[in-house]
């Protein structure tokens, strides 16, 4: 069982920076890869970036590539660095968790409540 806690979320202008951070609890958090998505009113879940078990590895949406930054400690946090951030960034942010590198929702099977991170023009 993996438990995870979005936090970091919040009102930023265009251009600015936030940075999301998920707390997971759990013994096997260390064996699961994690992974960011988001989703925006009327609109499907989409996925944002993923980071493997050991941190060396990682994937953006083409939309993110560039400007957000996934990390991990390994210990229970992973991170989301997100700068020069647009109005098309406004959405609630999960984070995530799955047994393996996937870009589709669908592999992850642990989920967190959402953190909202609006975008102001």
């Amino acid at each position: 069982q993996v438990q995870l806690v979005e936090s970091g979320g919040g009102l930023v202008q265009a251009g600015g920076s936030l940075r999301l951070s998920c707390a997971a609890s759990g013994r096997t958090f260390s064996r699961h890869v994690m992974g960011w998505f988001r989703q925006a009113p009327g609109k499907e879940r989409e996925f944002v970036a993923t980071i493997g078990w050991t941190g060396s590895l990682s994937r953006y949406a083409d939309s993110v590539k560039g400007r957000f930054t996934i990390s991990r400690d390994n210990a229970s946090t992973v991170s989301l660095q997100m700068n020069s951030l647009t109005p098309e960034d406004t959405a609630l942010y999960f984070c995530a968790a799955a047994p393996l590198l996937s870009m589709r929702a669908r592999e992850y099977n642990y989920w967190g409540q959402g953190t909202q991170v609006t975008v102001s023009s």
